[in-house]
């Protein structure tokens, strides 16, 4: 499908069978206008999607209650004190079954407020986490070292650390569905990047932090049943929201299910630049790196991580030697890149994008729990 200036949609031919087959023709509209446009109404959605009101209204409804996508609320905390995104990946000796080591880790690692993604596989993980400095990071990383080591999990290597200081570093990707929906649903209608800047200084009041805590961790409330939870009016929680959001502080997302939308693999993949020949960084050069496939790319000067996902193995492949002939032919690596894949339907989502716990810590909120 395309998207012309009128707001309409046509199908464009595809090759993706395994994708698409789940969804009528409407649905797919409406799931992709759901992830590109989440701040979007329904009848706006409807607009600008070119289907009726109702429509849009009964098809998102039931997404939402097949579990076909979900909304959070996306805090950029690099302008309030947070100075580091960390990504850590671990293999294991398979000596413990995935559902037991996640009992044990959710409660010694899982639990910190930092994470805010972790997933797992038998033999293989990582998470992503946000701090306001590396201490936060680096007890964390020795409690799963500790914990791991005294379970006999890992294998030879210690679980690694990348460490992308916002400062000195480029997210050109976090976690942006719209690129990959648009190849697998055959919609042309222009992507966006979602990017994570580098930090400004932004100050909130008290009674600020609180809403705005209370908007991340209840994403898919009502501004009233805030308002309700925080015991201020619904008025202030629809004022301060919109400060936020037109601030650009904080931000709204959906997140599709893949799994249940029919992909199969998502690859992980960790490059170190060879250090006499690396892209330039203030260039951008490492963009070339990008297509639809990849949701996920943060990047410093010397390293970069990406996650890409996929509907199967022979696209995952095909992917894997673009990415290989690229670092290649430009000379980039001097080493081949660390890539994991994993299955999405035998992963785990341990932490699912839960960014409230160190909302709170990176606000020092003295709150009980609503």
């Amino acid at each position: 499908m395309i998207f012309n200036p009128d707001g309409k949609f046509f199908n464009s031919g595809g090759c993706f069978p395994f994708v698409k087959s789940r969804f009528t023709e409407n649905e797919k509209l409406v799931l992709y206008g759901l992830v590109r446009y989440p701040n979007a109404k329904d009848r706006e959605l409807a607009e600008k999607l070119g289907l009726k009101h109702s429509t849009v209204i009964s098809i998102r409804r039931r997404l939402r209650e097949h579990d076909y996508f979900r909304t959070i609320r996306l805090p950029m905390l690099q302008d309030f004190g947070c100075e580091i995104m960390a990504v850590a990946y671990t293999n294991f000796n398979p000596v413990i079954p995935l559902q037991k080591r996640i009992e044990i880790t959710e409660n010694r690692i899982e639990v910190s407020e930092e994470m805010f993604f972790s997933l797992g596989e038998f033999e293989k993980g990582f998470s992503l986490s946000l701090s306001r400095d590396y201490t936060s990071i680096g007890k964390i990383n020795d409690v799963r070292t500790e914990t791991f080591g005294k379970l006999g999990l890992l294998e030879k290597e210690y679980p690694t650390e990348v460490i992308f200081p916002f400062d000195i570093s480029k997210v050109y990707r976090f976690f942006c569905y719209t690129p990959l929906i648009e190849k697998y649903f055959d919609i042309e209608g222009g992507n966006g990047e979602c990017r994570l800047e580098k930090s400004r200084e932004i100050s909130l009041s008290e009674n600020e932090k609180i809403v705005f805590y209370g908007l991340v961790k209840y994403p898919e409330h009502s501004d009233k049943k805030i308002g309700e939870l925080l015991n201020v009016s619904r008025h202030t929680v629809s004022r301060m929201r919109k400060k936020f959001e037109e601030g650009g502080y904080l931000r709204q997302v959906r997140i599709p299910n893949l799994g249940k939308m029919g992909f199969d693999i998502l690859a992980f993949y960790h490059i170190r630049y060879d250090p006499s020949n690396p892209p330039v960084f203030e260039r951008d050069e490492v963009r070339s790196l990008l297509n639809d496939s990849i949701i996920f790319m943060a990047t410093r000067k010397f390293e970069a991580v990406l996650i890409g996902v996929y509907p199967g193995y022979d696209e995952y492949k095909a992917d894997k030697v673009r990415i290989m002939q690229l670092l290649k032919a430009k000379k980039w690596i001097a080493r081949d890149p660390v890539i994991r894949t994993y299955g999405l339907s035998k992963s785990i989502i341990i932490k699912n994008f839960d960014f409230s716990p160190i909302t709170k810590k990176t606000f020092e909120l003295k709150l009980s729990e609503y």
